[in-house]
């Protein structure tokens, strides 16, 4: 029987969560303010008096791409724009602690924990149903486990038997994930619901810090953050360099860390870490109530889920009442519809609606966050937890990291083209805004694309941009620059960034083919993500990411020759310009292409 490789980090612990500094905190709005003014100085500039005129398909495209990078910088800082105390509230004993209309308020709490599984290994499941049966709490509360297997299968109902929790199964898949949660749901009565996928390992401490928040009765969920336990943790520069060419060069590679830091190779090398997006994007959102459900590691009140489902139930039964009744007067060209007629048209959509608790689609977690969100009339609030109170495995390989990826961008894309929620009806301002934020971010493939290939483009043929590359232009992007770094520094202090940035950067292929196929109104697919490492090398996923290094490198080479052999229209400071700006983006893409050569360490047991 072979060892599973995320065995060697069983003993790993999750960080603790970003501390809290006002005077941080006064600094970063500070600098974001002074971002945004300098960032509009720019960008009115650039349209007002730097565009090429004898190029200005070019000039107005690559400004275009920079307008639109700036309102995403300008949601960004909105999203980013205030942090939180971070609170851990006491545990509550009874329902009437949580709800104060419980109609027995001194009985014990009950919380199901969801096991959501298709095709996933079922040891993988035991390792989570074993640590869910050693959650603690400090008072008497009842914790029932279940595995939700969509993928019914005997060795995983043997696996919930020997651990002594409940299978619930069902004859079909109908609406994925959501559709499994939603037959759950129909079989169990826990007050509160604990989501976890196949590989979602909770930690004792899960219930005890979170159920604490629920003494609010106008909280519907927690999100904890997720936390991927695996990452590689890569090699110091001194040990790869000794291994490969001796003593001398480990010494010179430590020399260098002395300098510059701690430098590891092959860690996280798929930019897979997403305390990024939990410490700092979705923690921030808990001051505009807007932090939105992501699936694995939250925690759900029942009567919030069930009672936004009966009312969107409602809503859509009406709608296709109204749509018949108008489909009938104009046929028949009477002024109404008979009274009997009426309610069999209503029988008939209330048994073709569908009643979900959460939302039929592959980004069920955000679809439903949004409806509940937008229940103006019993006001529910939603809380990012910023302890980590669970882990769960990462992608290991490329081919499992595009299609996670794909997924989140496909499935938001649908949100934001076929149900947009800027125009939902019951979302407040800044719910608006933060989710517009989320949305807008998956667009940024159509102006990274120019970004990527602007410089090259004038590497290529020596034309412009810009009127010209003068002490004018430095003037303005220069300052941009350097105030837009430092305010991202210390927004997101005591996180990494760069990383990110990159992934963003290089991920365009993803962007573009998600949106093409939302475009095409094609269905994004359900695809579960892999557990196991695929092994092998993957540039064919990286071809596009490629092509930006092989043509930048090329562009650079011809505009040096044609600088100093050539007439073509290049210009020094051009040419360095616009090489610096392709060596960037090259830096961006080396990334994925280095993820896709990535093979694990073979130190790390896997063996039989």
């Amino acid at each position: 029987m072979s060892i599973p490789y995320y065995s060697a980090f069983e003993d790993r612990r999750p960080p603790e969560p970003l501390p809290y500094n006002p005077l941080r905190e006064a600094l970063w709005q500070f600098l974001a303010v002074v971002t945004l003014v300098i960032g509009g100085w720019y960008i009115a500039w650039r349209w007002s008096s730097s565009l090429n005129p004898d190029a200005l398909w070019f000039a107005a495209l690559l400004a275009l791409a920079e307008t639109l990078a700036y309102l995403g910088l300008i949601l960004f800082v909105a999203n980013l724009w205030r942090d939180q105390p971070v609170t851990c509230p006491d545990a509550p004993a009874t329902r009437g602690e949580v709800d104060p209309a419980a109609p027995d308020p001194s009985l014990p709490i009950t919380v199901d924990v969801f096991f959501a599984t298709y095709d996933e290994d079922p040891e993988l499941v035991r390792l989570g149903l074993i640590d869910a049966k050693a959650i603690a709490y400090p008072h008497p509360i009842d914790i029932r486990i279940h595995v939700l297997d969509d993928g019914r299968r005997p060795a995983m109902a043997e696996v919930a038997r020997q651990e002594g929790v409940g299978y619930i199964t069902r004859a079909t898949n109908e609406g994925f994930k959501a559709g499994n949660l939603r037959n759950a749901m129909e079989q169990t009565s826990g007050d509160f619901l604990l989501i976890c996928d196949a590989d979602t390992r909770p930690f004792p401490t899960c219930l005890a810090r979170t159920l604490g928040h629920f003494r609010d009765p106008r909280l519907a969920w927690v999100q904890t953050p997720q936390w991927f336990y695996d990452l590689p943790e890569g090699r110091r520069l001194s040990q790869v360099l000794q291994a490969r060419w001796g003593a001398r060069a480990g010494r010179a590679g430590r020399a260098v860390e002395r300098i510059i830091g701690e430098c590891r190779i092959g860690r996280d090398p798929l930019a897979n870490d997403p305390q990024m997006f939990y410490d700092v994007i979705q923690r921030r959102r808990n001051h505009a109530n807007a932090a939105f459900c992501c699936g694995a590691g939250s925690i759900h009140r029942r009567e919030a889920v069930m009672e936004a489902a009966l009312r969107a139930f409602g809503s859509k039964v009406e709608r296709r009442v109204i749509e018949a009744e108008e489909e009938i007067t104009l046929e028949t060209r009477e002024r109404g519809v008979a009274p009997d007629l009426l309610d069999a048209i209503r029988t008939q959509a209330v048994v073709t609606e569908i009643l979900s608790p959460y939302r039929f689609h592959v980004s069920e977690d955000i679809y439903t966050s949004i409806v509940l969100h937008a229940d103006r009339d019993r006001g529910w609030t939603s809380l990012l937890h910023p302890f980590v109170e669970t882990r769960m495995l990462s992608p290991q390989d490329l081919i499992g990291w595009t299609i996670q990826r794909f997924k989140y961008a496909g499935g938001s894309l649908d949100i934001l083209i076929n149900d947009n929620p800027l125009f939902r009806r019951g979302l407040t301002l800044r719910q608006r805004l933060m989710y517009g934020a989320t949305f807008y971010s998956y667009l940024g493939a159509l102006w990274n694309v120019v970004f990527l290939f602007a410089p090259t483009a004038y590497l290529f043929t020596g034309i412009s941009p810009v009127a010209a590359y003068s002490s004018q232009f430095f003037l303005h992007v220069v300052p941009f620059i350097l105030s837009l770094e430092l305010a991202m520094m210390v927004g997101t202090w005591g996180i990494a960034g760069q990383s990110a940035k990159a992934s963003y950067l290089a991920s365009f292929p993803i962007g573009l083919s998600a949106l093409w196929t939302v475009l095409r109104g094609r269905r994004i697919a359900f695809r579960v993500t892999p557990k196991d490492r695929q092994t092998g090398r993957f540039l064919h996923l990286v071809r596009p990411q490629i092509a930006v290094v092989a043509l930048t490198v090329a562009g650079a080479a011809w505009a040096t020759l044609a600088l100093w052999a050539l007439d073509t229209g290049h210009t020094a400071t051009g040419v360095v310009t616009n090489a610096l700006w392709g060596l960037n983006n090259c830096i961006a893409m080396s990334g994925i292409i280095r993820a896709a050569l990535w093979q694990p360490n073979p130190s790390t047991p896997e063996e039989p």
